[in-house]
């Protein structure tokens, strides 16, 4: 979790069914708030904004926004009330760590994250429909999936360096991770903090870390710099669970929307870089135009571009596409 002056709550569901029918009983979700609620005549919330994070995140990850949404955020005076959840499968949720169901635990679909987060606000907000959601990286596979899915529960949706869809270079990731941590008998093991899966770890941090930046901030790090920030994810890394990681990915390699795009009706605004490889707008961005109806598509030039939690690009962005759900 970031070091923040915000705190962070825990809501215990009853139960969660999972799309395959299998069911968990007190099932933690870890959330967070931002904002004020307004409600219409009826006693309903009209305001929520639910943020989904990235892949190596959590509700925490709120605080990336704060120059955005902040007390003295450009979208200060906008009223939005932010909601933000730690996804299904992630600690401090209901995941393999947190359940010490480990290998046991049962697999899960991106829809499955999706309706974990559905079923908390409609139980802690009494929420159904929301106004929008915005997503980055993994989390935008949550509001693409959100918006096929149930197209009638939301205004707008804003995703960030994402796809509709696991394929090419992603899938050969993703297929990789997996081989790196089956190929250990320890996984079934009861150790869950053998050596080797230390080792595992160490190299799937590697990879991921790879995929962090654009191609045009590796080219413009040193040797020693690119260094450095690799030692510190994986440092950072060495603190995150194997089956909690092992299970994610088995979400993000069967994810595919692409054939329900056509099903949004929000209003979407997709944000991407020019030199990412990783979620590149040749093949995730610009393929979009003919699937979603109402939708905007803003390509930074990455040139310009230090590192991805640096939003300071897209405020005026974002202030033009949000100015007319104002309330």
């Amino acid at each position: 979790m970031s070091n923040s002056k915000y705190t962070y709550e825990k809501y215990v569901m009853e139960e969660f069914e999972f799309d395959y029918g299998r069911v968990l009983n007190n099932v933690e979700v870890e959330y967070t708030t931002r904002g004020t609620p307004k409600y219409d005549d009826e006693g309903n919330i009209i305001n929520a904004f639910i943020f989904c994070h990235r892949f190596t995140g959590d509700c925490s990850s709120l605080d990336d926004l704060s120059p955005l949404i902040g007390p003295e955020g450009i979208l200060a005076d906008y009223n939005f009330f932010y909601i933000s959840i730690t996804s299904l499968g992630f600690p401090q949720s209901c995941s393999p760590s947190t359940t010490n169901l480990k290998y046991d635990f049962p697999q899960y679909s991106i829809k499955d994250c999706v309706n974990f987060k559905r079923k908390f606000i409609a139980e802690k907000f009494n929420i159904t429909k929301v106004l929008g959601i915005l997503g980055v990286e993994f989390g935008g596979y949550e509001a693409y999936t959100w918006g096929c899915e149930y197209p009638d529960e939301m205004d707008f949706l804003v995703i960030g360096y994402s796809s509709f869809k696991t394929n090419g270079y992603r899938y050969v990731i993703s297929k990789v991770i997996d081989s790196m941590i089956s190929s250990s008998n320890d996984f079934y093991g009861d150790d869950i903090y053998s050596q080797n899966l230390s080792k595992i770890m160490v190299s799937i941090n590697g990879l991921l870390y790879s995929q962090l930046y654009s191609k045009n901030i590796f080219q413009v790090l040193s040797l020693k710099e690119i260094d450095g920030l690799m030692d510190e994810f994986i440092d950072e890394g060495l603190f995150k669970d194997v089956y909690d990681l092992k299970f994610r990915n088995d979400a993000i390699s069967e994810y595919d929307v692409e054939d329900k795009l056509t099903n949004i009706k929000a209003k979407t605004l997709v944000v991407s870089d020019s030199e990412n490889g990783y979620y590149s707008p040749e093949f995730d961005t610009h393929s979009l135009k003919d699937k979603i109806e109402n939708l905007s598509i803003f390509i930074f030039n990455a040139k310009d571009f230090t590192f991805s939690d640096d939003f300071s690009l897209f405020f005026d962005l974002f202030v033009e596409f949000l100015d007319e759900f104002k309330l």
